[in-house]
């Protein structure tokens, strides 16, 4: 039901000192809208079991759909938060033809009912998960709301990226909005220009809006608090699944947990130098931005020598409703009542692939663990 991937060195780490929790640093969520309804049981599990006791900090890095599992999974209670979150995404429904309009109107009021209860200032306070909202700053055309001028600029972006995927940085900057503490750098081998802003209770709302703002969609943000004036979208424009490595100056991380042995040292350099990420992922084959989900494009290894994949197998996914897994066409292709008994169904079943990774973690059978290969 559950497949399980490592890079390189993650996966020479986990041999040899076991598949715990405390060699992990970082945690990615990426875009893909309703898609993430597959890692709902994961992400309970994670946050309500696995993770549950730790002490030194995690970042939780996501873009558009991963940012708001971000926003929820960093709150003081993230199982009760990732629910709601799951009820009222599942529960919305829009007219026959949505404008941009309502489209972002929803999703203010998602953001509200997500951070209800003091939840913003539980994510900006947790010392422990510290959460990071991806979000792409707009140039030249792709800055209008204008539909016929926002598309010329994403015509262009379409054929920039097929020439180079650096070539985006000429029309996107990457913007990491962080929690006020982390020292987490981004190491983009594209060389994107990134921005690193603190989050404030003055911009948190308006930074995970604009990271799910999705083009020709929904409206972008404009001048976020604190950062330079223009628009803001969607953060799986140039980070759909990521194609980057991270860094988070954990220095001391690793001196507990490396066994004194003759590989200790070159196991700690890997841990103490990067930390390990763990990555729940709807797909095996992660794509690096928006522009390549149609492209052959494949993410570098480099970029996931530390990373630990989870993602559902396709027989888990034949187990679904439809036989697929929720994607945003359910919107338009489905009547609401069908669709929301589809999604609600989808939810349930995650619990299964919980379940799975729980053994897994229970029996240490590392054997299972693939090498991860682009």
């Amino acid at each position: 039901m559950l497949e399980i991937y490592a890079g390189k060195n993650a996966l020479k780490t986990i041999q040899e000192q076991g598949f715990k929790q405390e060699l992990f640093t970082n945690f990615l969520g990426a875009s893909g809208g309703p898609k993430w309804f597959t890692l709902f049981g994961l992400d309970k599990y994670l946050f309500g079991d696995f993770f549950k006791n730790r002490t030194t900090e995690l970042n939780l890095i996501g873009s558009s759909a991963g940012a708001f599992r971000a926003a929820c999974l960093t709150q003081n209670n993230p199982v009760q938060a990732i629910e709601g979150l799951a009820h009222n995404y599942a529960h919305t429904v829009y007219s026959k033809k949505p404008s941009a309009e309502e489209i972002a109107s929803t999703a203010v009021d998602i953001v509200d009912q997500l951070f209800a209860n003091n939840g913003a200032s539980e994510v900006i306070n947790n010392k422990v998960f510290k959460a990071h909202f991806l979000v792409a700053k707009c140039n030249g055309l792709t800055a209008f709301d204008n539909k016929i001028i926002q598309g010329a600029g994403l015509i262009q972006s379409i054929l920039l990226n097929k020439i180079g995927r650096r070539f985006l940085s000429k029309q996107y900057q990457r913007y990491i909005f962080k929690h006020p503490s982390s020292n987490l750098t981004i190491n983009d081998p594209y060389n994107f220009d990134n921005v690193y802003q603190k989050l404030t209770a003055d911009n948190i709302k308006d930074a995970l809006l604009a990271s799910g703002s999705i083009p020709m969609v929904m409206s972008g943000i404009q001048n976020i608090e604190g950062s330079a004036k223009g628009t803001y979208r969607d953060g799986g424009i140039i980070d759909y699944h990521f194609d980057f490595s991270l860094n988070n100056g954990a220095q001391e991380h690793c001196s507990s947990i490396c066994r004194p042995d003759e590989d200790s040292q070159k196991v700690t350099s890997i841990v103490r130098n990067h930390g390990l990420t763990l990555y729940p992922h709807f797909s095996s084959e992660p794509k690096a931005g928006w522009f390549d989900k149609n492209s052959s494009r494949k993410v570098l290894a480099s970029s996931y020598e530390n990373t630990v994949l989870l993602a559902p197998s396709a027989k888990f996914i034949q187990s679904l409703p439809f036989n697929k897994i929720p994607d945003r066409t359910d919107f338009t292709e489905l009547d609401s009542s069908t669709r929301i008994k589809y999604w609600l169904k989808v939810l349930e079943q995650t619990d299964r692939l919980a379940e799975c990774f729980n053994e897994f973690v229970m029996k240490q059978d590392i054997a299972k663990i693939k090498a991860f290969q682009p």
